[in-house]
């Protein structure tokens, strides 16, 4: 009779207390391409990366359910969420994941391709997924921003297949790391999320100059040519045209070898004929002596 009377009291009491609804055990995430939450947060699946322990010393050791951040009654998701502050929507339970860091758990992805998005949904919901990709020339050594966004694609309610959203986006000309950023807005709750996921595309590749071939001795290139046209013909002028000065041999100029024979037979031509005269005058002389 005791218990009976313990029971009903007991059943009294709890019917006297208001009902307050738990709440929801979480709703969902990126896995692929993973997402920094799906990474690093609570019950994340790389924890010990240095970016995830990173993340985790800077919201003092605690970090938020993976599939949990989010936040309700969103009207513009670039007011609510301040910049700097994307991959955590600003909750400060999360602030961890904003870090500007190149290290955190990535995949490796191509310009072109058809990346498959598996958002895992751990309580479903209807509503649209936004998705967005970082521009040319984002660098993860700064905090994550509205204005280096650009938006690829909205999906509205995608399949839910195995547990999962599944989902396509082609992605645009990319080179290095990037930063695909994901708004699940809601329709059946009024609660939004947020993800980053990390993407590395390959590194932009210079264009290569292939050398240009050696003129070959027996063809000359045409510029070789012109030049040596170019000089024949300037040394032709310089040739033909008639010095402005007339060459005067002067005794204080030098004269070259074959000058100075011509004045020694000139002079010895000379002496010659003056040895002769002289002879012939001598002997006219005796012949008169004589007679």
């Amino acid at each position: 009779m005791f218990v009976r009377r313990l029971a009903l009291a007991g059943l009294l009491t709890v019917a006297s207390v208001p009902f307050v609804p738990a709440p929801a055990l979480a709703h969902g995430s990126p896995i692929t391409p993973i997402s920094r939450s799906a990474a690093c947060a609570g019950n994340g699946t790389k924890r010990g990366a240095p970016a995830c322990k990173a993340a985790l010393k800077a919201t003092d050791g605690f970090l938020g359910a993976y599939d949990n951040l989010r936040l309700a009654n969103v009207d513009d998701d670039r007011e609510r969420v301040p910049d700097g502050k994307l991959c955590s929507g600003g909750i400060d339970a999360y602030r961890g994941l904003d870090l500007a860091r190149d290290d955190f758990p990535s995949t490796a992805v191509r310009s072109g391709q058809k990346l498959p998005i598996t958002y895992r949904g751990t309580i479903p919901h209807e509503g649209s997924f936004r998705l967005y990709l970082t521009r040319p020339g984002y660098s993860p050594e700064r905090k994550l921003t509205w204005g280096d966004l650009t938006e690829l694609t909205e999906i509205k309610d995608p399949p839910l297949t195995g547990g999962s959203y599944r989902m396509r986006v082609t992605l645009p000309r990319r080179s290095g790391r990037h930063i695909l950023y994901v708004v699940w807005e809601t329709s059946s709750t009024p609660d939004t999320y947020y993800s980053c996921s990390d993407l590395v595309f390959p590194a932009a590749v210079a264009p290569s100059r292939s050398p240009s071939p050696a003129p070959s001795a027996a063809s000359p290139s045409p510029s070789v040519e012109v030049t040596k046209k170019a000089d024949i013909a300037s040394s032709v002028e310089a040739t033909a045209e008639p010095s402005a000065t007339p060459l005067v041999l002067t005794a204080e100029q030098p004269t070259d070898g074959r000058r100075t024979l011509g004045h020694w037979l000139i002079g010895g031509a000379l002496l010659a004929i003056f040895l002769v005269v002289l002879g012939a005058g001598v002997r006219r002389l005796r012949r008169r002596e004589i007679h």
